[in-house]
């Protein structure tokens, strides 16, 4: 098993490292060796500053001109049309370190509300920092980043903001425990995970799927990696999942899952040739392409599957206005019983859709429009720079490679 980063890819019979990907309702695997038919050449715009990072974090909100640049000690605030730095915000460490290094890792960076909201590692003591424009009144405020930054950058972590609340995966002790999923801050009440529903969990990507129809059924969506339960020696030791909060979720009473998700469902996701008995189980990135209609909407993971079918055939996790309100017999289910019987497979499941030898860690997705008018979606697979591209199936696959 070959394992790069916090990547994946598969050592198996060719020593070929495949890797996968999921969209739209149902999810397709992306294997394959097809011979390019579009080459491409493209240009790219430098956007410099003066001193190099081992860790950036990047922000863009899509139509926005601005591009929030995360490092050490700072956060660069970039205008892409003229490529110049428009902000420098210093964020330096808490001097009291200690042995840790004191340095101050910039590790999510969020619109929130009417600011930048910025967290890091402040020397092994999580802070955030609400940045507002210069342009404004308001100073820049400092908040607890418990629960919300890792302490080191090398610690797993997710952020999203979604209808007002901050939702992030990150641990809440300096040792890496207690990884989990929690809606931290915002309109509605911080909520987290009962501590026994994930294993040794690794956050790849988080959603919200909008319904403008019925808001009270918009969920959460999360997808991760996990410690396989199964321990014989055959199975692979991580399997990836994808779970599901309801957005209105406030927790269960004092009784029961008090401030702790009572809508939470996971559900295993599989990739694989079943005729070979080969399976990838790494889930490895993750890009969201969203639609004015949430069904419409496509989730490309280097993986899609009809996610609701499979969520749906629990008799709970249904989304409630009133979640505290919920019967203790029914809350009592949900504490101990929070995966589905039921695996998410590909449409396609005895037929790979593409394979490659090379071992890309990222995926990004664009739709055009060509000169006959009609809809293509263009893959971006990267490992490094742009090399070549590949249409299959009416999907145009941009391939990266170092």
């Amino acid at each position: 098993m070959i394992l790069k980063r916090q990547y994946f890819s598969v050592h198996i019979k060719r020593n070929l490292a495949y890797p996968w990907f999921m969209y739209g309702a149902c999810f397709h695997c992306v294997f394959c060796s097809y011979n390019p038919r579009l080459t491409l050449k493209q240009d790219y715009a430098p956007l410099l500053y003066n001193r190099n990072y081992s860790h950036t974090v990047l922000f863009h909100q899509e139509g926005s001109m601005s591009l929030f640049v995360g490092g050490i000690n700072n956060v660069l605030h970039f205008d892409v049309g003229s490529r110049q730095i428009v902000e420098n915000f210093t964020l330096n460490p808490n001097l009291r370190c200690g042995e840790s290094p004191c340095e101050n890792v910039i590790t999510i960076i969020e619109r929130f509300q009417d600011y930048t909201f910025v967290c890091g590692t402040n020397g092994d003591q999580p802070k955030c920092w609400k940045l507002f424009p210069r342009e404004s009144n308001h100073s820049t405020e400092v908040v607890d980043g418990t629960g919300i930054s890792p302490y080191t950058c090398s610690q797993n972590s997710l952020s999203l903001v979604a209808d007002g609340d901050l939702y992030v995966a990150a641990p809440l002790y300096s040792d890496g425990t207690l990884l989990q999923f929690r809606r931290k801050t915002g309109q509605r009440n911080s909520v987290w995970m009962y501590d026994q529903w994930v294993s040794e969990p690794t956050f790849i990507s988080s959603f919200l799927a909008k319904d403008k129809n019925d808001p009270l059924n918009e969920k959460i969506y999360v997808l991760f990696r996990e410690k396989n339960s199964d321990t014989s020696p055959e199975a692979d030791p991580w399997i990836s999942r994808v779970a599901r909060v309801c957005k209105v979720d406030e927790g269960g009473p004092k009784q029961l899952l008090q401030n702790i998700w009572t809508s939470f469902l996971k559900a295993r996701l599989v990739c694989g040739i079943p005729r070979e008995s080969l399976y990838f189980n790494r889930l490895q990135d993750v890009f969201i392409q969203h639609a004015d209609d949430w069904r419409d909407s496509r989730v490309y993971a280097l993986f899609s599957s009809n996610l609701k079918t499979v969520l749906r055939a629990r008799p709970h996790g249904d989304c409630v206005k009133q979640s505290n309100s919920i019967p203790i017999s029914t809350l009592q289910i949900i504490k101990d019983h929070p995966e589905m019987k039921d695996w998410i497979h590909p449409i396609q499941k005895d037929t790979p859709f593409f394979t490659s030898n090379k071992n890309f860690t990222k995926i990004a997705v664009d739709r055009v429009q060509a000169s006959d008018d009609s809809i293509h979606s263009v893959l971006l697979l990267a490992t490094g720079i742009l090399a070549y591209g590949v249409l299959v199936q009416d999907v145009y696959i941009l391939m990266c490679a170092l």
